[in-house]
């Protein structure tokens, strides 16, 4: 007889064989279609990588628990475990990477600013070298600061300053406040005279600024530091998920060791 455990596996199994097949599908589907933009190529690879892994293991449980195959099953709880395992490492490891890096608050500002330093080495490896000139290039795709050219925040400079900038655009998009720039626009700024000592000399990214619509502070470091601030919340979204996907793992791991146990009872009973 067909018990619960068999088919919480069976039925668990067969839903991440479909979110696999999603997977697959869509990574097919950016490599055969060639006007996916840079940001998108990106992540062909490790798609197609996730959803074949996730298709074969769950295919593995879903023979194991459906046909009573006991070789699959105790292969799939083998996989599982070290699965668990590995998502438990990876987790303590995302905790302590993302513990810093939170930004500074700006006085009469309503948006925080960030810098490269208060990140972790691991993460400022993300945009160093090569891998900048690529996010560079998304960013431009993406028109980051076109939200900023229009209303009263791209006009108004106490609009602007009390505006909730995302991590990318408080980086991107205006010079760093301690370089005293003057506002005339969102994206358009005048930097102090050069005979006036307002200027912070010790922060490059105040050369680096550029009025130009298509470069603006793209090349600052307070840019880089916006993309890492954006980057670790995302890592700490998945630190979420993967608390809620350990968890799911850990009760599909307990259903399949009783119906590891029901396949063995099945099979004395047929034998008998």
């Amino acid at each position: 007889m067909f018990r619960v455990s068999n088919f919480v596996v069976g039925l668990a199994n067969t839903l991440v064989m479909l979110v696999g097949a999603s997977a697959i599908g869509y990574s097919i589907y950016m490599f055969v279609h060639q006007d996916v933009t840079d940001c998108e190529s990106a992540i062909r690879a490790p798609l197609l990588t996730t959803g074949i892994v996730l298709f074969v293991v769950s295919l593995i449980g879903v023979i194991g628990s459906c046909f009573k195959d006991n070789v699959a099953m105790v292969s799939y709880l083998i996989i599982l475990f070290a699965c668990i395992a590995a998502l438990m490492v990876f987790s303590v490891f995302l905790f302590f990477v993302t513990n810093k890096g939170a930004g500074h608050v700006v006085s009469g500002r309503g948006y925080r600013e960030y810098r490269t330093v208060d990140f972790s080495t691991w993460l400022n490896s993300f945009v160093g070298g090569k891998r900048w000139v690529g996010i560079r290039s998304c960013l431009a795709e993406a028109s980051v600061c076109d939200d900023l050219s229009d209303g009263r925040v791209s006009q108004i400079a106490d609009a602007f300053y009390h505006k909730n900038l995302s991590p990318i655009q408080s980086g991107c998009c205006k010079p760093p406040s301690d370089c005293n720039f003057t506002f005339r626009n969102a994206t358009f700024w005048i930097p102090p005279a050069k005979n006036e000592t307002t200027i912070a000399t010790n922060n490059d990214d105040c050369t680096a600024w550029s009025n130009v619509q298509t470069e603006l502070c793209f090349n600052c470091n307070a840019c880089k530091a916006g993309v890492l601030a954006n980057i670790r919340e995302k890592w700490r979204h998945l630190l979420v998920f993967n608390i809620c996907l350990l968890i799911l793992l850990i009760t599909v791991y307990s259903c399949g060791c009783c119906a590891r146990r029901n396949n063995r009872t099945a099979r004395k009973n047929e034998s008998a």
